[in-house]
């Protein structure tokens, strides 16, 4: 499945260039301006799980993160997080690695761990988020967002929409052409996703459920055919935004 999703996204990062990236948390979705999730940002030392071409590390760099540190499948994705991020290169460490393993990074160490779009990929949520809370420093933040396990059931069919897919199905699914290359997406609730946080010794603070964002709607957002369309959106959020941390003292 690595192997599969590494090459899908090497040939379609460009695609997804400054994609989905703070201050965005997901498609139509509030953003970290309506939200106000994130901690101070400076002085801080951030890692970003999934960083993409590198515009959410840029964001908090911009807002005074005094290290950032990306982590990505894709040696394309981190090339163009390279290029985006040159101006912080004395303070920039990325790192070409799937999610579920450490290639390296420093444990209790970050002040804010992010995933924006992209925790959703892991293979393994449990390693993922177990390492996630390895990596934060005691009082550290976790925030991560996704596409709403329910949005991802919706299809629009004859002039509706229709439930196209079980909610509860959670499994690995080959997708033979996702954007036009092969793609192994796994389906899980939101509750797959809230309990394993809160067993990997992470206390849930926020859960946000996000509603339609009106202002982030262009013209062919009106299409109800297209997945992240208006008129889905107004049905069920694009976007669910979890908010947590690490305990300061851990239990024994």
């Amino acid at each position: 499945m690595l192997t599969i999703n590494r090459t899908g996204w090497d040939q379609v990062a460009a695609r997804f260039y400054g994609g989905t990236a703070l201050p965005s948390y997901g498609p139509l979705a509030p953003t970290e301006e309506d939200l106000q999730l994130l901690d101070p940002l400076h002085g801080t030392r951030v890692l970003e799980v999934g960083c993409g071409s590198g515009h959410s590390l840029y964001y908090v760099a911009e807002r005074g993160a005094a290290e950032v540190w990306g982590l990505d499948l894709s040696a394309t994705q981190l090339a163009f997080a390279a290029n985006v991020l040159q101006g912080y290169q004395a303070h920039l460490h990325l790192f070409e690695s799937p999610m579920e393993h450490n290639p390296g990074l420093p444990v209790n160490y970050f002040d804010l761990v992010l995933s924006i779009y992209a925790l959703g990929w892991t293979t393994d949520l449990p390693a993922t988020l177990a390492l996630v809370t390895a990596y934060l420093k005691p009082g550290g933040c976790f925030i991560f967002s996704w596409e709403h396990p329910v949005y991802s059931c919706l299809r629009y069919t004859e002039q509706q929409f229709i439930i196209a897919q079980p909610y509860t199905r959670q499994e690995p699914v080959l997708l033979d052409s996702w954007c036009g290359v092969p793609i192994v997406q796994h389906k899980r609730t939101l509750s797959t996703f809230i309990n394993t946080v809160v067993r990997a010794g992470l206390q849930l603070e926020q859960l946000i459920e996000g509603e339609f964002n009106a202002v982030l709607a262009k013209d062919d957002h009106a299409d109800p055919s297209r997945w992240y369309s208006a008129p889905r959106a107004q049905l069920m959020p694009t976007t669910f935004i979890i908010k947590a941390r690490k305990p300061l003292v851990q239990p024994r």
